[in-house]
């Protein structure tokens, strides 16, 4: 061969050497690192010549032989295993499904077994199935009946066992025992005799403010408990013994202090709700005559008396206006009657004194004696229509009250009426209490409105004939003087 081809044979060789050093020592580096094959065995040393190349390549053929084993004998060990855990559940499975299989017939030996059982428990029971059942029935009608009788303030705790025997019979597992029905039977057989008895017992009452205070209570049947004087309430809720709200009307409330200080085989008064309750509750609901009018502790928000009241405002004005006219009148009366007094002492005594209105014109004529009897009468007239505002003051406003206030209770009838009609134009008429409230105003304001006249009229009368009494007595009088002067002086009347 020439030198020129055997220099690019070489040429080529080379390259080819050196591109094979370059690409095999990074595959065998990531083969190795894929194998987890420890550095040791994955060092590979740079080839210098295709003989270093061959052993390497041979090198990291034995390596992946030992890796392929290795690999081989785990899959083994593993497929061994998995060929026991698969034959440890088929041996799992036809042990499971034999006892299926006895539990299957143990459930139906047990249905069959059940079924003459229960056959055998019916001809057995016979009629006290009935029994059993009207038993069960009664248990739970008895603790509804216990829980809200105001005999269990007395006896608590009487309905707890009841519920868990109703729960027992309802089993048809468990039967009532003797002792059981004995004892429902014993319970009612107390419950109506303690019905028709007053007993007194130490209890607790619970303040509507929270307090409990320990006392002794008074049970009249089952029909009132009254404890401190007052009338209580048995709350079935919690099984305890409360406070009212507001007690009844004072007559009723007087009784049960009566009932509450009594001894044993004393006979007094008492009012008795046979509703159990119900008709004490209405009582205490019903609003009160102050409630109607209203309450002065309504000053502090409308600033007029009984401005909260079933009356309104309207009412309000008509009471104040009553208070006023009744003041006034009743000023008049002791005024007028203490003058009235002095008058008549005044008549009887010569010398004439300030403090009373005869006095004052007997004053007048002591000091007009030489005047003829026309100046006379002049100056006497004059001090008596002096003395007439003083005895008249007031009078005739006490008789505007009397007038204007049925006048105002009227206004305030047809204010209320057209509040009711309002109300029906808004609701309609299908529920009375929307109305209830207009035609609440329009009667309590018609209420008032007499009440202030009636008496203010009265009083007015009665003011007016004292005043005009005192009046006649200082006219007679003064009539009198005029004559005697007259006679006296020889000159004739005018």
């Amino acid at each position: 061969m020439s030198a020129q081809p055997m220099k690019m044979i070489n040429l080529l060789r080379g390259i080819l050497l050196s591109s094979l050093l370059a690409v095999v020592p990074v595959t065998f580096a990531e083969e190795a690192a894929d194998a987890s094959t420890p550095a040791s065995d994955l060092t590979v040393t740079e080839a210098n010549s295709l003989d270093e190349l061959l052993d390497n390549v041979e090198q990291r053929r034995v390596v992946e032989s030992r890796e392929h084993t290795a690999r081989e004998r785990r899959f083994t060990q593993n497929r061994a295993n998995q060929a026991k855990l698969l034959q440890d559940a088929q041996a799992e499975r036809t042990r499971e499904e034999r006892r299926s299989d006895r539990l299957e017939t143990t459930f139906e030996e047990n249905e069959i077994r059940i079924g003459d059982l229960t056959e055998q428990l019916d001809k057995r029971l016979g009629s006290l199935r009935e029994l059993f059942g009207v038993l069960q029935q009664v248990a739970g009608d008895t603790r509804g009946l216990f829980e809200a009788s105001l005999i269990s303030a007395q006896y608590p705790n009487r309905g707890e066992w009841l519920d868990a025997l109703a729960k027992k019979m309802g089993t048809a597992s468990q039967l009532a025992t003797i002792e059981e029905m004995e004892t429902i039977w014993f319970e009612l057989q107390r419950e109506m005799t303690e019905s028709g008895k007053v007993s007194r017992f130490p209890g607790t009452i619970t303040k509507l403010s929270g307090e409990k205070v320990n006392t002794d209570i008074v049970r009249v049947g089952s029909y009132a408990l009254i404890g401190e004087g007052e009338y209580l309430q048995w709350d079935a809720d919690t099984q305890s013994i409360i406070e009212l709200a507001r007690q009844p009307s004072g007559r009723h409330v007087d009784t049960a202090a009566a009932v509450q200080n009594s001894s044993a085989g004393e006979i007094v008064e008492f009012s008795i709700d046979p509703l159990r309750g119900s008709l004490l509750a209405l009582l205490i609901q019903a609003a009160t005559i102050g409630e109607q009018v209203g309450s002065i502790g309504a000053v502090a928000d409308c600033y007029l008396p009984f401005c909260d009241g079933q009356g309104g405002t309207v009412g309000a004005i008509i009471i104040l206006g009553g208070f006023i006219g009744v003041l006034l009148a009743l000023e008049r009366l002791l005024t007028l009657t203490m003058i009235g007094a002095k008058v008549n002492s005044q008549r009887k005594n010569p010398t004439p004194s300030d403090d009373n209105p005869l006095g004052r014109v007997l004053k007048v004529y002591d000091e007009n004696k030489d005047v003829d009897v026309e100046t006379l009468e002049l100056k006497l007239g004059e001090a008596i229509l002096g003395e007439t505002p003083k005895l008249t003051r007031n009078i005739t406003l006490i008789q505007v009250i009397s007038v204007v206030a049925p006048l105002t209770g009227l206004l305030g009838t047809v204010i209320g009426m057209i509040e009711t009609f309002q109300a029906i134009t808004l609701f309609g008429a299908g529920d009375p209490k929307t109305m209830a409230s207009g035609i609440s105003k329009a009667l309590m304001t018609t209420v008032l409105g007499l009440c202030v006249a009636i008496p203010t009229t009265l009083l007015h009368a009665l003011v007016n004939a004292r005043s005009k009494s005192v009046i006649h007595v200082i006219e007679e009088q003064s009539a009198g003087i005029i004559a005697d002067h007259a006679e006296k002086s020889g000159q004739p009347l005018g």
